[in-house]
């Protein structure tokens, strides 16, 4: 490690985020906050919060190959479940509450949502949009579930059990009484739209969604 902390180059490169949808939300997170990473995989983000935004950052995660893969990093993440562990969590723990790429695999997604904004004073979540026109046209055209996301998974291996579109979770937000700071989607080649801007077009093009929420 140098002096100031950056590391070797070897280990700066891998405080870089190569998915888009990564960048984004960490260009949402404010610099020396408190975040909590729910589903942090193998730790990327939370790798980069911390490093590079000097955040003071946590992580659950499902998997224990994903746990001990961000413990070898000197991330502190612990095994946990998203559908049970977030109840002992107290009210505004932490400034930033982040879920990506994991609320569709949840059983109870409306609970899940509930605690990220009793939790953090911000939420950010990120979800595969079920309403994409390639999904569409592949369930008009083929009759047949389409293989949705980078990891190949078809309908009866998928850990997807709860698929939303943009605007069901829109509904979602305001059935919540949520506030949505800010709302993106992004196409397959990572262009993002303001959802505020795109409107109901963001349904059908954007293949991914970003809302970064809290309480009213």
């Amino acid at each position: 490690m140098s002096a100031d902390g950056a590391g070797t180059p070897q280990q700066a490169a891998t405080h870089e985020l190569e998915r888009r949808d990564l960048q984004i939300i960490a260009g949402m997170i404010d610099e020396g906050s408190r975040a909590l990473d729910i589903g942090c995989g193998d730790g990327a983000l939370l790798d980069y919060l911390v490093h590079r935004k000097k955040v003071d950052g946590r992580g659950i995660e499902l998997s224990q190959a994903g746990v001990n893969s961000c413990v070898a990093h000197g991330l502190s993440v612990i095994q946990g479940d998203a559908d049970t562990d977030l109840a002992y969590y107290p009210d505004d723990a932490f400034d930033y509450v982040v879920l990506t790429r994991t609320l569709q695999a949840t059983r109870n997604p409306r609970d899940v949502v509930s605690h990220l904004v009793r939790i953090g004073r911000h939420a950010v979540v990120s979800f595969t949009n079920f309403g994409h026109w390639r999904v569409r046209l592949n369930l008009l055209t083929q009759g047949r579930m389409p293989v949705v996301g980078d990891d190949g998974h078809t309908w009866h291996d998928t850990p997807n059990i709860h698929l939303c579109t943009i605007r069901d979770f829109s509904v979602l937000c305001d059935d919540l009484g949520l506030k949505v700071q800010r709302a993106l989607s992004l196409s397959r080649h990572g262009a993002a739209r303001e959802l505020n801007s795109a409107g109901a077009i963001a349904n059908i093009r954007g293949e991914e969604a970003i809302f970064l929420l809290t309480r009213e």
